[in-house]
């Protein structure tokens, strides 16, 4: 996918059961962080930061800070919710390769 440049504010995802809400902004040389609030945030926080963090690695993204609220979604959703934030804060509106991003492997 290549470098992506955060801008500005990107939001992506709802707050309904089985979603996930990402708000991602910029964090200039400051790494990722990651806010997560989760009701299973014990079982599954790890994996959940994870997988928005292999993420934005893929997607080149080194600096940035996320808030994050989780209401049971699947990883294919946490990527998906991922992206699509990124791609807002980065002022993106091109389609996205699904199959390149499949193979990603996250």
């Amino acid at each position: 996918m290549g470098k992506y440049e955060i801008k500005g504010q990107g939001i992506a995802g709802t707050l309904e059961s089985s979603d996930i809400q990402i708000i991602i902004d910029q964090n200039p040389g400051a790494g990722i962080e990651i806010s997560l609030k989760s009701d299973v945030e014990k079982q599954y926080g790890r994996q959940i930061r994870a997988t928005i963090e292999k993420t934005l690695k893929k997607m080149g993204i080194t600096d940035a800070k996320l808030i994050v609220v989780d209401k049971g979604a699947l990883d294919c959703t946490i990527v998906a919710r991922t992206i699509a934030a990124v791609h807002r804060a980065a002022g993106i509106t091109e389609k996205y390769d699904w199959e390149e991003i499949d193979s990603w492997n996250v």
